[in-house]
């Protein structure tokens, strides 16, 4: 068992119909994100020195300030969860009015994710040896098994879920923005569980 990493939309019930239920294999393989993704978005909480997504986002000159933005939505489990433990109605609308300019920030996202998803895919395309341009690992545990997940980035590794690299996940993320696009979505964010 481990965290995953879900994209989630402000309009679930178009993107998520019966239909989308109907393919879920094909689009779990074509829409997931990895755990090894997953990992790579909380190292810069958990990690000292720069983080292995900033890195990469150097190398390919993008501002890669969206796609950390996605993860302050705040989604509806957890926002239950702090307000059952606020000691207060004070505390509480406080809570509410922290969660909503967090949301408010990020309406409207997609197109922004969009751009930087496909500058961050065009860009690392062309990098031959992604692994060896990171810096050491300060840390010395190498969860996100680097040589493996930011190598043969043009290659897709893995089977969609399982074991891809960060091309793979880069890819699986651009179709997933696309089929939500195609369906009215204006904002993305993620849900970890």
């Amino acid at each position: 068992m481990g965290l995953d990493i879900h994209i989630h939309v402000d309009n679930p019930v178009d993107v998520f119909d019966a239909t989308y239920y109907d393919h879920d294999d094909n689009n779990f393989k074509r829409h997931s994100l990895s755990r090894t993704f997953c990992d790579l978005m909380s190292r810069r909480d958990l990690i000292e020195g720069e983080p292995e997504l900033d890195q990469i986002a150097r190398m390919a000159g993008t501002d890669i300030s969206p796609l950390y933005d996605m993860n302050n939505y705040g989604d509806e489990s957890e926002i239950q969860f702090r307000l059952e433990y606020a000691k207060s109605d004070i505390e509480r609308e406080e809570i509410l009015q922290k969660v909503e300019a967090r949301r408010s920030a990020l309406r409207g996202n997609i197109d922004k994710v969009s751009v930087l998803i496909t500058q961050l895919i065009e860009k690392l395309s062309t990098v031959a040896d992604i692994p060896a341009l990171l810096l050491p690992d300060e840390n010395e545990e190498d969860i996100l098994n680097r040589n493996f997940y930011f190598s043969d980035f043009n290659t897709d590794l893995g089977d969609g879920y399982i074991d891809n690299n960060l091309g793979h996940d880069l890819r699986n993320f651009k179709r997933f923005l696309e089929y939500a696009k195609e369906r009215g979505t204006k904002t993305v964010y993620f849900v970890y569980g």
